[in-house]
Order: C-alpha cells, then structure tokens, then sequence
C-alpha cells in the first residue's frame, strides 16, 4: 500500500475519544489544543479529529508541548 493510501486510512479520534484515552475532560482537551499543549488536530469540515497514531506517538514521547512535538517530527524525517 501507497503512503497516501495509508494516510487515508489512519484512524482519527474525536475530541470526546482523546479525551477518554487522557483521561481528563472534553473541555480539557480543549484548552491544551487553545494552548498548545497538545498536537496539532486535522479540521475536517468544521469538525476536529487527532490522528491516532500521531497521538500514541506523543503519548510514549512524555506529551511535550506542540512546539516541541513538531520539533521531534520534523526531527525524525531526516
């Protein structure tokens, strides 16, 4: 399978899903994302979704801010 073709088919989460697997609140959520606490989140016709994997990565990376996560991403590609 094409990268692209994978692309597609990543799973995206929900905001109430990222929420659940963190443990803390919808509004929570929010507010880190308001920050930039959190990675990046994909606006889908006005809709708000987390890649999954993209999330795990972050998760075994500590959850450092977003900044520092691009940083690591951007990292990684080289």
């Amino acid at each position: 399978m094409n990268k692209k073709a994978n692309q597609s088919s990543e799973k995206l989460l929900s905001t109430e899903v990222v929420a659940q697997i963190l443990s803390l609140s919808k509004r929570t959520i929010h507010r880190l994302n308001s920050s930039g606490l959190i990675i990046k989140p994909l606006r889908i016709s006005g809709s708000i979704r987390y890649r999954e994997s993209e999330l795990m990565a972050w998760i075994k990376a500590e959850m450092p801010n977003r900044r520092a996560w691009e940083a690591i991403k951007n990292a990684g590609r080289n």
